[in-house]
């Protein structure tokens, strides 16, 4: 496993970080999702990314009871606020300071590495939410700041604010085929010492080519389980799965997975720290860490781009 640090921060991360969206505390029996994290560990992933609304704080209670018994300095531990947690939402002063509370106390720990803003809150002063982050870094409750999916003028708006701590992250959704973070918000963030922690680098699965054109979802599948199948609803096209076999050939060619391929895709960005991946089985966990390291030539990067040209039109 190869580490990257976090923007201007001291945090060195795995390449490949372990996410729990749709998965741990809910999607995910609680013995299959320990052996999933242990899994992790073992093969070097020490970045864990998670929030206080995945599993309605079901996501945070669990990784709480995981990682209890491991040194809180061998992992480097994230979450997230502003989506609506009992009945209550946003980036106020008063949510950042609920909020975060309430997630020390589900993870069992007396702070977090990387705080973020889980999207901009239109309805808040930005000021009042930088305030409010600023004064929570302070006072050791956390180590640095991020966000997920904010516009770039609302990026722009946080840099130039005066006095208060810097963000060091942005955890936009980044994949072969889902590109947008190139356009603005990745030069935005290199230039100011903010680094990508990329989600749904496999575009929910879909880049791992096991959901074929015209075929139902595989048993066991995300696509197939009605708790989670609803989140690959835009990668399910036939076009899209069409395009996605096209890339078969070229992982044939190099002796690696889909799924490594897309992985490494995503890393050849030198602004990504890490890529984020959901995993429902142990051996998912080892197969992905193993895209760490693997290098992609200019005519494999060609290759890609002519067999995903038509679904990324």
């Amino acid at each position: 496993m190869r580490y990257r640090r976090i923007g201007s921060s001291d945090l060195e991360v795995s390449e490949i970080s372990l996410g729990s969206w749709l998965t741990y505390g809910g999607g995910v029996g609680s013995e299959q999702a320990e052996a999933c994290v242990a899994k992790a560990f073992e093969v070097g992933i020490n970045f864990v990314d998670t929030a206080n609304v995945y599993g309605r704080g079901g996501a945070e209670e669990f990784l709480g009871q995981v990682l209890a018994d491991r040194p809180r300095d061998s992992y480097v531990l994230a979450t997230k606020l502003f989506f609506p947690m009992n009945g209550e939402r946003g980036l106020s002063r008063e949510q950042v300071f609920k909020q975060l509370d309430a997630s020390l106390t589900r993870l069992r720990t007396d702070h977090v590495d990387l705080y973020q803003c889980h999207r901009y809150d239109f309805d808040t002063p930005l000021e009042e939410t930088m305030d409010a982050l600023t004064e929570v870094v302070r006072q050791g409750k956390v180590r640095y700041l991020g966000f997920s999916e904010w516009p770039p003028e609302r990026i722009q708006a946080a840099i130039d604010l005066p006095n208060v701590e810097r963000f060091v992250s942005s955890q936009p959704q980044y994949s072969m085929l889902w590109r947008e973070p190139e356009r603005e918000v990745i030069p935005l963030c290199a230039a100011n010492g903010i680094s990508q922690i990329v989600w749904s680098p496999l575009a929910q699965g879909a880049l791992t080519g096991k959901y074929t054109p015209g075929k139902a979802p595989p048993a066991g599948s995300r696509a197939a389980s009605q708790d989670m199948g609803w989140a690959m609803d835009r990668f399910r096209d036939e076009e899209v799965l069409e395009a996605v076999q096209r890339v078969r050939p070229i992982t044939d060619g190099l002796g690696i997975t889909m799924a490594r391929l897309a992985l490494a895709w995503v890393l050849r960005e030198p602004n990504v720290a890490s890529a984020i991946v959901g995993a429902s089985r142990p051996e998912q966990v080892e197969e992905n860490a193993g895209a760490s390291g693997v290098e992609l030539d200019d005519e494999t990067l060609r290759a890609i781009d002519e067999a995903l040209v038509p679904a990324l039109a």
